[in-house]
């Protein structure tokens, strides 16, 4: 079921469409017009037939119903026409007239009904292919690596799009999961060839870099690559991103390892409740992927090693997130949203997360947003001694 209340069948026919008040099923609302002219034209002294119900019942079910319930409903119109015209004794000019009209309006709605469907089945096409390309250039990491549990949402501000300028990767590498949340300078599908560049960098330098800094170092060298190929002339900013790197080592699980590079703090929760922001080290901050030429400084973006003791979720997003804005330009509060809150896994960290950003905007967002989560295991307990009883 979407968020518009369409609901999608096998090969992208749409069965019904329901109306959020009435719900299911699609014929009640026009049964209670129908039910609505006969009453009115029962009840006036005179048996005074009033159309519009009628009408409105035809073009409403058009638009909710299939072809086949149009066509039944018009039928149903019809008959009840019929029967109150003759039952009041009207002549047959005006049953004529009536007809003619009712017919009309009946043609109307199966045009109606017919373009709804072409444009609902295209809607669904475009929906199928944008899902391929996200499941291609944004594949959905393993949900566990080890003793780390991961999840990920992707949401597009586009309309009808799944993919934009927001990137998430995470690579099990010899050194460790690494990890990346990034964010493109552009939107919606044009900026997937940006997206794919960064990822397929930062899959190769994650396997291949054994320092977490260089592994940016080699994506920013894509980023920069690509501008050039697009025509970019030096020290220009056609062509860059915000990115955070985060790595959890293979020899020391209990740490994290982050660099940022101009993109939002992530979020570390701990089991006890407390929200801390991950921001690099003061010396050390550095300017997007892409830039970092324009002032020739050599800023790593490091964060020193931050403790990620079992229980602990770390939470990489971009700036959809935070920059979400409600009707009275009131930006989300990620700490008020998260303070005193724990989880059970990092899938009920993403879909909180979501539900109260959808709630903030009323569902209107202006931005992306790439969340990713990752929670360490809690510790095991230790092994019985031996001798203690069962």
């Amino acid at each position: 079921m979407h968020g518009d209340g369409r609901q999608e069948t096998g090969g992208g026919r749409i069965r019904v469409r329901t109306i959020p008040v009435i719900g299911h099923p699609p014929w009640l609302l026009p049964l209670l017009l129908i039910l609505l002219g006969a009453g009115i034209t029962l009840l006036t002294p005179d048996r005074l037939i009033v159309g519009a119900p009628f009408a409105a019942a035809i073009l409403l079910t058009a638009s909710l119903w299939t072809l086949r319930g149009t066509v039944y409903t018009v039928a149903a119109v019809l008959a009840t026409e019929i029967v109150l015209l003759l039952a009041s004794g009207r002549s047959a000019d005006e049953v004529v007239v009536r007809m003619a009209t009712n017919t009309t309006v009946a043609l109307l709605a199966l045009v109606i009904n017919r373009v709804l469907a072409r444009s609902d089945v295209d809607l669904a096409s475009a929906r199928r292919v944008s899902e391929a390309v996200q499941l291609a250039v944004l594949p959905v990491p393993p949900g566990r690596v080890g003793e780390l549990r991961i999840a990920v949402r992707y949401e597009a501000a586009q309309a009808h799009t799944r993919i934009g300028g927001d990137l998430y990767g995470a690579e099990r590498t010899p050194y460790g999961l690494r990890m990346m949340v990034g964010d493109v300078r552009g939107k919606g599908l044009g900026a997937v060839g940006t997206v794919t560049v960064l990822l397929g960098a930062f899959r190769e330098a994650a396997e291949a870099e054994e320092d977490l800094a260089a592994v940016a170092d080699r994506v920013e060298h894509a980023l920069l690559r690509r501008a050039a190929q697009l025509g970019a002339g030096p020290g220009r900013s056609e062509e860059f991103a915000t990115a955070v790197f985060a790595e959890v080592p293979a020899d020391a699980p209990g740490s994290l390892r982050l660099v940022n590079r101009g993109h939002p703090p992530p979020v570390l929760l701990t089991g006890e409740g407390e929200v801390r922001l991950l921001e690099p080290d003061p010396e050390a901050y550095a300017l997007p992927l892409g830039l970092s030429g324009l002032t020739g400084a050599s800023e790593s973006g490091r964060t020193g090693p931050v403790a990620f003791p079992p229980g602990s979720l770390l939470l990489l997003h971009t700036d959809g997130l935070t920059e979400a804005r409600n009707a009275a330009d009131v930006f989300y509060d990620l700490g008020k949203g998260l303070r005193e809150r724990r989880f059970s896994e990092p899938a009920a960290l993403l879909d909180h997360l979501l539900a109260e950003v959808g709630a903030h905007t009323g569902g209107h967002r202006g931005d992306d947003m790439a969340l990713m989560a990752v929670m360490r295991g809690q510790a095991s307990p230790p092994p019985p001694a031996a001798g203690d009883s069962t």
